[in-house]
C-alpha cells in the first residue's frame, strides 16, 4: 500500500470521526433547545383583562407534563392571587409546572352561582386554547369551582380534556341550607314576601357583594370591570334542595344516583373523565385560626355527616373518587392557610401531583 493511499485512509477515518463528534454535538444543542422551548408557565387569568404570565421555569422532571393546559377554578368568596400577596391555590401552580405542566389560575365572579360562574369559567377557557393552540384543557375545580367547571364540561364538551373536583358540594352543602334560611325566614317572621328581605338580611347580602367586589378588584381586575356579584343567588345555588332539584338533574354526568352514594362505575361522559377528592375533618392543625372557624360551620351537618367544615364527604363524590377522607379541611385542600395543614397526612400538593400525573399517564 503506498502511503498516499494511507494519508487517504487516515484521512477519512479522521473526517468520520469528527462527522459523529460533530453530529452528537448537534444533537446534544438541538436537546437542549428544545428543552428550553418546553419551559413551564404559571398564569394568571381574570375575565375582563386576560391572562398575565406570574412564571416560566425549565422543569425539574416530566411528572406532571399533561398534554392539555391544566386550568385551576377558584371556590365561593374565591380569588386567583389577592394584590399579589396570597395565592389561592397556595403553591400549587408552583408544584405543577416544576413538573412540566403549563397552568392557568382563572377568575370568576368570587360571589355568584355555578351557572353564571360556570360561563365566565367558559370564556377563558376559550380564551386559553385559542393562546394555546390547544384544543381542549385540563379543568381542576376547588369547592364551588368544581361545580362551575361541570358547566363547561356539559356545554362545551370538545375543550375539555378531564374534569377534577377538590372538595366541591356536588349535591350541596347544608351550611348553605342553614344560610339561606336564615335569611329567608328571618325576613318572612318580619312579614316580608319571598325575593324580599329585612334590614338584617339585606345586609347580610349587602355584605357578601360588597367582598365579592373586594376579591375582584384584590385580583387585579379595573373597578370599572368589576365582575357582578349576588349573595342570594350564590348561597340559593348551593343548597342541597337545588342541586338535588335543578342543578343535578340538568348536569348529571358522572354523578351518584343519590345523596350519600357512590358514582357509576364508567366515570367517563362524553369522552371527559371525572374525578373528585376531599377530606374530612375541622381542626387538624392547631396553628392555623381557621380550622377553629371551620368547626363551627361543621355544626351544621350534624353528627353523622362527615365533613371539611363546608362540605360533606357524601356531597364531594362524583366520577372517579380517589379519596374522601384526607384528613383536610376545606381550606387544606388548597394547601390553606399558607400551608398550615394536618400533620401526619399527605400533603395537598403532593396529591394534586399525583392526580396531575394521572392525567399525563392517561394521555391527557
Amino acid at each position: 500500500m503506498s502511503v498516499l493511499t494511507q494519508v487517504n485512509q487516515s484521512t477519512t477515518a479522521q473526517s468520520k470521526k469528527y462527522a459523529v463528534v460533530a453530529a452528537m454535538l448537534l444533537a446534544m444543542s438541538l436537546l437542549g433547545l428544545a428543552n428550553r422551548a418546553a419551559a413551564a408557565e404559571y398564569y394568571n387569568c381574570s375575565n375582563p383583562t386576560g391572562c398575565q404570565l406570574i412564571k416560566s421555569i425549565e422543569p425539574e422532571d416530566n411528572l406532571t407534563a399533561t398534554q392539555y393546559p391544566v386550568v385551576l377554578a377558584h371556590g365561593l368568596g374565591g380569588f386567583n392571587s389577592l394584590f399579589g400577596i396570597i395565592n389561592y391555590f397556595n403553591g400549587i401552580p408552583e408544584a405543577l409546572i416544576a413538573g412540566g405542566s403549563e397552568v392557568y389560575v382563572t377568575k370568576t365572579s368570587a360571589i355568584h352561582d355555578a351557572e353564571f360562574r360556570g360561563e365566565q369559567l367558559l370564556q377563558q377557557v376559550q380564551t386559553i386554547t385559542a393562546v394555546t393552540g390547544k384544543q381542549k384543557v385540563n379543568l381542576v375545580g376547588h369547592s364551588l369551582g368544581g361545580i362551575d367547571i361541570r358547566y363547561v364540561a356539559a356545554v362545551a364538551p370538545e375543550s375539555v380534556a378531564s374534569v377534577t373536583a377538590v372538595a366541591s358540594p356536588e349535591q350541596g352543602s347544608k351550611m348553605a341550607d342553614w344560610l339561606l334560611n336564615l335569611v329567608t325566614n328571618s325576613s318572612a317572621k318580619s312579614g316580608y314576601a319571598p325575593g324580599e328581605y329585612n334590614l338584617r338580611s339585606r345586609a347580610l347580602i349587602n355584605f357578601h357583594n360588597a367582598l365579592g367586589r373586594f376579591l375582584d378588584y384584590g385580583s387585579g381586575i379595573n373597578r370599572k370591570q368589576l365582575q357582578q356579584q349576588d349573595g342570594v343567588r350564590a348561597v340559593t345555588g348551593l343548597t342541597t334542595d337545588y342541586m338535588a332539584h335543578y342543578y343535578n338533574r340538568k348536569y348529571p354526568a358522572a354523578m351518584p344516583s343519590e345523596y350519600c352514594g357512590q358514582p357509576p362505575d364508567n366515570f367517563v361522559v362524553n369522552d371527559i373523565p371525572y374525578y373528585s377528592f376531599s377530606g374530612v375533618g375541622t381542626i387538624t392543625n392547631g396553628l392555623d385560626p381557621s380550622d377553629y372557624l371551620l368547626s363551627l360551620t361543621a355544626l351544621s351537618f350534624g353528627k353523622d355527616d362527615a365533613n371539611d367544615g363546608l362540605v360533606s364527604a357524601c356531597s364531594s363524590r362524583i366520577g372517579y373518587v380517589i379519596r374522601d377522607d384526607y384528613k383536610m379541611n376545606h381550606l387544606d385542600s388548597v394547601n390553606q392557610m399558607f400551608g398550615l395543614v394536618a400533620w401526619g397526612e399527605v400533603d395537598p400538593i403532593s396529591v394534586y401531583r399525583a392526580q396531575i400525573n394521572r392525567l399525563k399517564n392517561n394521555g391527557l
